[in-house]
């Protein structure tokens, strides 16, 4: 039963950092694919496949929201019970496991009923124009009926990469994906089933992944058993994990609010053709930070084991094996939106303004991601070490703090260029502020690590 997980103390942190994150960014590319797939092939529809692709750009903070839920469960509680799986306490990482899969059951219900209520008029807060509700409403009513569906897949795949089996939670996220792309040309163009078919496709496809988690997670192969026994909601282990969940919800539930003050602004000051810039620019931005958001949740379960074993060399080897990859990938896949943005744009529309359009503003807004990959890393390490206070701060200074009140300023001086001008600031911003904080954290993390190691030492010679 401990073989699996032990993997994460004792094997070499190189070899192992590859063998964790290389599976993850796949995972994570893979499932990006939902959304990714589905605006492809709707933006060439004939005939109206530009405004059906701007209609389903507006659900994407709804779709983003109900992930958020998931990341909340999920991301809050995979690093506990990785950390109890470091310190050999196999009940505990059970409880924590149970008790956010009962979380995600409960978010689903209420997240499926209050959209399903209130989706006409939150389509059009999210920037819904007459012309294009049609096509959001379409999309949303059918993906919301998959919602329990995404909760599983996405936020309960965490504690499978969190025990060391990051080809297990890949395969669980490729079977899915797989089935989206085969299945979207057959509901959108076969079936004439248009934006309503993208999304029977994708939330069949998450069915198909969720089945595949539970499947796994409630057999002998995997370290740590979803018990039904354990999804009975305990205050303390909620507590618990929503004072580490709440940063990666606000990260990615901003993302929503985020997209509802970037829509909203782009269709008062630019008009439908500039949010269509948005809904393709929205999915080359997760085209260019899934991948460091792979890697950085394959690190993630080796920080959190080695911190609850107290090894305070291989928690700092891992973390900056994790900076280095993040900076240079992150820095190579933006500098090709900056460089060459048309080379991204055209795969997502024919339509020969929107390309042009989208590669005029395309520079501008991606600049400040070039170095968005430490901000990530530090993020990732300070979630895995259970900073919970430091983490939420980081989560609300880029988005809340900074991005929206300049998306809605910076217009008023710019024009519609200032919507797109508040992301690279907010950035520059953010990452310098998050570096400078974790520099003098980290250090205090590790110090602390290293003297209750000491302490454990003394304590096993004064008994012997």
């Amino acid at each position: 039963m401990q073989k699996g997980d032990e993997r994460l103390g004792t094997a070499p942190i190189r070899s192992l950092v590859v063998s964790m994150a290389l599976p993850a960014v796949m995972a994570q590319l893979i499932n990006v694919l939902y959304n990714i797939v589905d605006r492809i092939y709707i933006g060439h529809i004939s005939g109206y496949g530009d405004l059906a692709l701007t209609g389903v750009g507006v659900t994407f903070p709804i779709i983003m929201l109900i992930t958020a839920f998931s990341a909340f469960a999920g991301m809050g509680g995979a690093p506990l019970a990785s950390i109890e799986l470091g310190k050999k306490n196999y009940e505990d990482a059970e409880k924590i496991l149970g008790n956010s899969a009962g979380m995600l059951v409960l978010f689903s219900v209420f997240l499926t009923i209050g959209f399903l209520v209130f989706k006409v008029p939150v389509l059009y807060a999210f920037g819904a124009s007459d012309q294009t509700i049609v096509y959001a409403d379409s999309y949303i009513s059918i993906y919301l009926i998959g919602t329990i569906f995404v909760q599983f897949a996405v936020g309960l795949n965490t504690f499978i990469s969190g025990q060391g089996k990051a080809k297990t939670a890949m395969l669980s996220v490729l079977i899915g994906a797989v089935l989206n792309i085969l299945l979207d040309p057959l509901f959108i163009f076969g079936f004439q089933m248009g934006v309503r078919g993208a999304a029977f496709a994708t939330i069949l496809s998450q069915a198909v992944s969720a089945a595949w988690v539970v499947g796994f997670l409630t057999s002998s192969k995997s370290v740590i058993r979803l018990r039904l026994r354990n999804m009975r909601l305990k205050v303390g282990v909620i507590r618990q994990i929503g004072s580490l969940g709440i940063s990666p919800f606000i990260m990615q539930s901003t993302e929503s609010l985020v997209s509802i003050t970037l829509n909203s602004g782009l269709q008062r000051y630019g008009g439908d053709l500039y949010v269509g810039t948005m809904s393709i620019m929205t999915s080359i931005m997760q085209m260019i930070v899934i991948p460091m958001q792979g890697i950085a949740q394959g690190v993630q379960p080796i920080i959190s084991y080695n911190y609850g074993a107290g090894s305070r060399k291989r928690v700092k080897e891992a973390f900056l094996w994790m900076l280095v990859i993040c900076f240079i990938g992150d820095f190579l896949l933006a500098g090709i939106a900056v460089w060459k943005p048309e080379f991204y744009a055209s795969v997502f529309t024919n339509n020969k303004e929107l390309i042009a359009l989208t590669s005029q503003v395309m520079p501008v807004y991606f600049l400040g991601i070039t170095i968005f990959g430490l901000q990530m890393s530090c993020q990732s390490t300070f979630l895995a070490l259970g900073q919970a206070k430091v983490s939420l701060f980081i989560a609300l200074l880029r988005k809340v703090l900074l991005l929206i009140p300049l998306a809605i300023i910076l217009p008023h001086f710019m024009g519609v260029m200032g919507v797109y001008v508040a992301e690279p600031v907010a950035d520059f911003i953010s990452v310098t502020t998050t570096c400078i904080l974790f520099a003098v954290t980290f250090q205090k993390v590790l110090n602390d690590l290293e003297k209750n190691d000491t302490i454990s030492v003394d304590r096993k010679e004064n008994s012997i």
